[in-house]
């Protein structure tokens, strides 16, 4: 297996970032990229006022969501007392993968540098030297006089990334643009969207009046990079089915956005939400991990983003359903279900059916619900019953 190791500060991870992975993926046949923002650079200091490293980490790992699946985020260097030095960060790496090859991924003003390391006969036994090449900008001569000395002299395999598309900014450049109220264009939406949350390097956006265009970004956020096509492709669904059937589009496409906004919360985390927000929870809601999320979401989205009660109903009971749901909770709840990227059993009857008869999908959608739980040996909410039972006394069949 091939695996890249790009370092970095991340501070913030850019476009020029991504379109350099991107490059190493393909010229190299990376089957892994490792993205590892260091803790304590060691060769330069950040400015005062920086991201912590953990905010620098959380942007990494949402700047993988460009990447593709091979793509991850490591917090090692985090995680590891003192200075980020690359040579013990590639000794762990070979001590986890003893049999794999791992190319250390490198811009140009470090590879030219890398004799001043520490260690760098110790880098050069570790990794392949993987350096990214500009090529409209890049003296050549310099490259392989560098690329002959670490090969004389510490023994180094040393291969050069192409990198044609190269996105040539810094991330001293983005921060000034950010700081200008730009920068927009630099990043990667997610990226941009936690840096508009957690207002870094002088951002001040105001996230209690964005419209769905500027909260998207912000929405992505929250997610693991693996779960954003599942939220984009709701709020697609959300749109068809509100213009369908007559809801109020921009009402769905908030709502839609943000009914995931806590899933990637741990037990613990989604209870001290609960706790802080007063939520109260019903005996299975205390032990069911994938019922909190609706209702931590939904409490974040009126804390945070002010939604309305209709948008903040319609994140509250998309997991459950309920008895006698409105126009918007019907679309979420059936938007969640049957966006583009589900695919099981039943899905196309089920789309099918929703976009003929929009109740007639909703009781298909619970009933469907309760069958997998009930054949999973999984407890069925009373809330998912009555719903169902609802619609049946209304005779919807």
């Amino acid at each position: 297996m091939n695996i890249g190791i790009y370092g970095g500060t991340f501070d913030p991870p850019h476009r020029g970032h991504i379109a350099a992975a991107k490059a190493a993926v393909s010229a190299l046949h990376l089957d892994r990229l490792l993205l590892i923002p260091d803790a304590v650079p060691p060769h330069k200091a950040l400015p005062e006022g920086s991201p912590t490293a953990q905010q620098r980490c959380d942007m990494a790992v949402l700047a993988t969501a460009e990447l593709g699946r091979q793509a991850e985020a490591s917090d090692m260097e985090l995680r590891r007392a003192g200075v980020s030095y690359t040579a013990d960060t590639l000794a762990q790496l070979r001590r986890q993968y003893p049999e794999d090859e791992l190319y250390l991924l490198m811009g140009t003003d470090m590879f030219l540098s890398l004799q001043s390391w520490r260690q760098p006969e110790r880098i050069a036994a570790l990794a392949h030297i993987a350096p990214f090449r500009r090529e409209r900008e890049d003296d050549p001569a310099a490259f392989a006089a560098q690329k002959e000395r670490l090969e004389r002299d510490y023994g180094a395999s040393v291969t050069v990334v192409p990198n044609p598309d190269v996105v040539d900014i810094s991330s001293t450049e983005v921060r000034a643009a950010l700081a200008q109220g730009g920068g927009e264009d630099m990043l990667p939406p997610a990226v941009w969207g936690y840096i508009c949350r957690e207002r870094l390097y002088g951002t001040h956006t105001d996230l209690k009046h964005l419209t769905p265009e500027a909260l998207r970004p912000v929405a992505l956020s929250y997610l693991k990079p693996k779960r954003m096509p599942h939220v984009l492709g709701t709020e697609q669904e959300a749109v068809r089915l509100a213009e369908r059937y007559g809801a109020d589009v921009t009402k769905a496409r908030v709502a839609a956005l943000l009914h995931d906004c806590t899933k990637k919360l741990d037990m613990a985390e989604q209870l001290a939400l609960c706790e802080r927000y007063r939520i109260p929870l019903d005996e299975l809601e205390q032990k069911a991990l994938k019922l909190l999320h609706s209702k931590t979401g939904a409490a974040i989205a009126r804390d945070v983003f002010a939604v309305d009660d209709e948008v903040y109903n319609a994140i509250l009971y998309h997991t459950t359903g309920k008895p006698d749901m409105t126009l918007l909770e019907k679309i979420i709840y059936l938007a969640d279900y049957i966006e583009p990227t589900r695919d099981f059993p039943g899905v196309e009857e089920l789309r099918r059916t929703v976009y003929e008869d929009l109740d007639r999908g909703l009781l298909l959608g619970l009933t469907m619900t309760i069958q997998e739980m009930e054949e999973l040996g999984n407890p069925v909410h009373h809330m998912t019953r009555d719903a169902r039972d609802y619609l049946m006394k209304r005779g919807i069949s």
